[in-house]
């Protein structure tokens, strides 16, 4: 008799999602089954202990591990059937959209995710942000209900002061991706949703970054880049946890992330064009120009990376290292 069952996140098996009674008869009745579990969770039971594949959900154990009184005694390694990769990101968005907002930069990757789960927005910026700007064409481009979060420039050494102790990297460029989201997990809260849907992943799989498209090495820098990944899950969920909330992230469903790799390297960045493949989806429920344009990232876009710098001058510092580590 499975007691003491709690399921942070939600559970799903081949698309469809699971109840809380269902996950307990499944552990009472045919415990291997936990090892086809998909969806976003953290799952413990009596001695026992679950996470999903990727370890999206925080919990005290490692991602895609079954761990029973403290050893590890399976894997969550879920096999649903092979997509392509519209529906791949299709269905990854419906299994999320039941609940939460979309926080939506204007980019390619969170527009799509915005345009299939047809939920509230919201962005964050310093006044007079290209993210700012870019949000609002979206919005109105896709009827699409937007919520503007100002980031006052007066706030954000509050906001690093409190995501420092709790990002594994403080450097920089982690700094500040992490105190964007801190006024992005702050809004959410405040208006009490526990989930947001953001498009983190979608760069690492589909070739998203400028750098790509003067490597020699295309292949190896994906290959690095997405195995950098879970410390960026870390950061993410950890500034998330300060408010109580939790980032939801369609691209790294199982199906995505599958129909991600099976798409050889030179056709994610090809003819100066990165992320195509995306792109192209994106192009089925999006204007061209918002598919195929060009974004800041969300630190430069938001204006926090700007604001940064200049707190660091004031405060008498050369380097951004050198005032992170005094706030640190």
């Amino acid at each position: 008799m499975v007691s003491n069952l709690n399921l942070h996140g939600w559970v799903e098996v081949d698309g469809r999602r699971l109840t809380v009674l269902e996950v307990e008869k499944i552990l009472e009745e045919s415990p291997a089954t936990l090892s086809e579990f998909g969806g976003e969770f953290f799952l413990s039971w009596d001695g026992g202990k679950a996470r999903d594949h990727f370890g999206i959900v925080p919990g005290d154990c490692p991602p895609g591990k079954i761990v029973c009184d403290g050893r590890v005694v399976g894997v969550v390694d879920p096999q649903p059937p092979a997509a392509d990769l519209p529906r791949a990101i299709e269905t990854a968005v419906v299994l999320r959209k039941d609940e939460g907002v979309v926080a939506l930069s204007g980019g390619v990757d969170s527009a799509l995710v915005a345009a299939l789960a047809g939920r509230e927005c919201v962005v964050v910026g310093v006044e007079g942000s290209s993210d700012l700007k870019r949000a609002r064409q979206v919005s109105d481009a896709l009827d699409l209900q937007l919520e503007e979060a100002l980031i006052d420039p007066g706030r954000i050494e509050e906001a690093l002061a409190a995501v420092l102790p709790v990002i594994p990297s403080p450097n920089p460029v982690d700094a500040s991706i992490a105190a964007t989201l801190y006024f992005v997990a702050e809004w959410a809260s405040l208006r009490g949703h526990e989930r947001i849907l953001a498009g983190q992943g979608a760069d690492e799989l589909f070739g998203g970054y400028a750098r790509y498209l003067e490597t020699t090495t295309l292949a190896a820098d994906l290959e690095r880049d997405f195995s950098g990944l879970p410390l960026q899950l870390v950061r993410d969920q950890a500034v998330a946890g300060l408010f109580g909330v939790r980032f939801s992230l369609p691209y790294l469903d199982v199906r995505v992330v599958r129909a991600a790799m099976a798409i050889p390297p030179e056709e994610k960045v090809r003819e100066g064009v990165r992320k195509r493949p995306l792109r192209e989806v994106a192009a089925r429920h999006l204007p061209g120009e918002v598919a195929y344009r060009e974004k800041k990232a969300m630190q430069y876009g938001s204006g926090v990376m700007r604001e940064v710098k200049r707190l660091a001058r004031r405060r008498g510092h050369g380097k951004m290292g050198d005032y992170l580590d005094g706030l640190a």
